[in-house]
């Protein structure tokens, strides 16, 4: 890549380079820059890549960095929604956010929504015999806990259509052609679905406290004092769901580990006070693929370890690449959920600054995902439940395409119950 003192009209557009080789993309550019820093094009803008610690840092300092205009109206269109928190920077966002994080970082909270996933997957393997895909069961069990847990009383039918418009919307983020159009047709259908419920909600006198996460986002004051337009109270309320039905990729990932390593299923089935089963999860999120990178604006002209940095050109966080670092994990290509042992067990609500699976930084602090650790709750309960389970799993092509993003095993893991 080019130093920072040549023009950026020298730096080739990588934006085909992108969608051509996915995951890979980025590392690759990171292992042929000397200084592991990547500048370049993508859609045209000039970019620069960062990965790292110092890295996070830097991305999440809103002096640096800002999230309001970064993310694409096309994007928007998919996976967060127009008006959605993660587009807000300053005293804007910190308000909007106080409601996720009261939400989902209250620890009773968490453990409350773990407890519906488990038993929700015990209903749902009942008595069945015939072959399933993980990846969409997962997926019906993950809306039906979140719906319990948020205190939305929906018919299965539209438990089921919850299920596929979520994974929809999250499998047709920044990607063109069919599967973006199929990710906005589930947006708007949900979007709708979620302001007639908040309507009714706000049609009744407020309550005194709002013990749900229906109520919470139906009465939540912005900073202006006002109650959120309901469509952005739909887009926000969506945020809280469409992430927790998302992890049905992280089981299909979860399902492939144990089947690729089935000792531990012995672990997990042992672990009676969970903390094997979070770092479980956490070394699933950290081995298997999900989000590549964030993107930021440069807030300002500014430099980056000697790279100049343009204001309003692309700022890329590399997720993939840090959580598969030599430098920061031990054998990164091992899948060892015993390097998050001591953390889960002593400190289960600990931000462990260089796993970054959705994001860095510290989500009281920055625009870290505040849902993680509802995601790491449900996941270690799904992972639990999968190794408790009895099943056979048939001849299928099990690999995972690092050209697609977000990926999956090609057959979303298929399985019997005995």
């Amino acid at each position: 890549m080019p130093p920072s003192t040549h023009s950026t009209a020298m730096w080739h557009d990588s934006t085909l380079g992108l969608w051509a080789h996915g995951y890979a993309w980025l590392p690759h550019h990171m292992r042929a820059a000397s200084d592991g820093i990547v500048q370049t094009r993508l859609l045209g803008r000039p970019a620069i890549a960062l990965r790292g610690p110092e890295a996070v840092d830097f991305f999440y300092d809103e002096k640096h960095v800002v999230r309001t205009a970064a993310l694409p109206g096309a994007d928007l269109d998919t996976l967060f929604g127009q008006g959605a928190v993660h587009t807000l920077d300053s005293d804007v966002y910190r308000v909007r956010e106080a409601l996720f994080l009261r939400l989902l970082k209250d620890e009773a909270g968490v453990a409350a929504l773990g407890a519906p996933v488990g038993w929700r997957w015990r209903e749902a393997l009942a008595d069945r015999h015939e072959e399933i895909v993980l990846f969409d069961e997962a997926a019906r069990v993950l809306a039906r806990g979140v719906c319990d847990w948020a205190g939305l009383v929906l018919s299965e039918d539209a438990i089921s259509e919850l299920a596929r418009d979520c994974t929809a919307m999250v499998d047709g983020f920044a990607t063109p052609g069919p599967r973006h159009f199929r990710a906005r047709r589930a947006r708007r259908r949900q979007e709708d679905a979620m302001a007639s419920l908040l309507a009714e909600v706000r049609a009744a006198p407020e309550p005194e406290a709002n013990d749900s996460a229906l109520e919470a986002v139906a009465w939540h004051r912005d900073a202006n004092s006002e109650f959120l337009e309901l469509h952005t109270a739909a887009v926000e309320l969506l945020n809280i769901i469409r992430p927790t039905v998302a992890v049905a990729w992280f089981a299909t990932f979860a399902a492939h580990a144990l089947h690729r390593w089935p000792h531990h299923r012995e672990l997990l089935r042992a672990d009676t006070e969970g903390h094997y089963a979070r770092s479980f999860a956490n070394e699933v999120r950290r081995f298997y693929p999900f989000a590549p990178f964030l993107v930021g604006l440069a807030a300002h002209d500014q430099t980056w370890r000697g790279h100049d940095i343009t204001k309003d050109s692309l700022v890329l966080l590399d997720l993939y690449g840090q959580n598969h670092d030599g430098t920061l994990w031990a054998h990164p290509y091992r899948f060892d959920p015993h390097r998050f042992s001591a953390l889960a067990g002593f400190a289960p609500n600990a931000v462990l600054a260089d796993l970054v699976p959705h994001g860095g930084g510290d989500p009281a602090r920055d625009q870290r995902y505040p849902g993680e650790d509802v995601t790491v709750a449900t996941l270690a309960a799904l992972a639990t439940e999968l190794a408790r389970t009895e099943y056979s799993v048939p001849d299928q092509d099990l690999s995972i395409p690092l050209s697609r993003m977000p990926t999956l095993p090609r057959s979303g893991f298929r399985l019997r119950p005995n």
